[in-house]
């Protein structure tokens, strides 16, 4: 965490809403709703139309804590494979065959 976020440092939620709210106008609520979330070790899911930020909020908050973060673009054909990977039948020149797991984003 860093240090200018630290709970060390005095106030985290205002802090952490503070730094949040530079890159994300305009969802004050939302930023509190998060960081009560944080604070009690709960989960968050965003939903809601195109264009509220929610993207930005997550690679925002994984930036500020220093994490990485992927996307999943939830479609009526999603499959568990597209999250979090498939094995796949690979033959060498020598005919012999293996599997090899190609990950998901999850």
């Amino acid at each position: 965490m860093p240090a200018a976020l630290s709970e060390q440092s005095g106030n985290f939620p205002q802090r952490f809403k503070d730094a949040m709210g530079e890159v994300i106008i305009g969802q004050q609520q939302v930023l509190e709703l998060l960081v009560t979330a944080l604070l009690c070790d709960g989960h968050v899911l965003l939903t809601g139309v195109p264009g509220l930020a929610k993207t930005m909020l997550v690679r925002c908050l994984a930036g500020l804590f220093q994490l990485s973060s992927n996307r999943i673009q939830c479609t009526p054909d999603l499959m568990p494979s597209d999250i979090s990977g498939i094995e796949v039948l690979e033959e060498t020149a020598a005919r012999e065959r293996h599997f090899r797991f190609i990950p998901g984003p999850v």
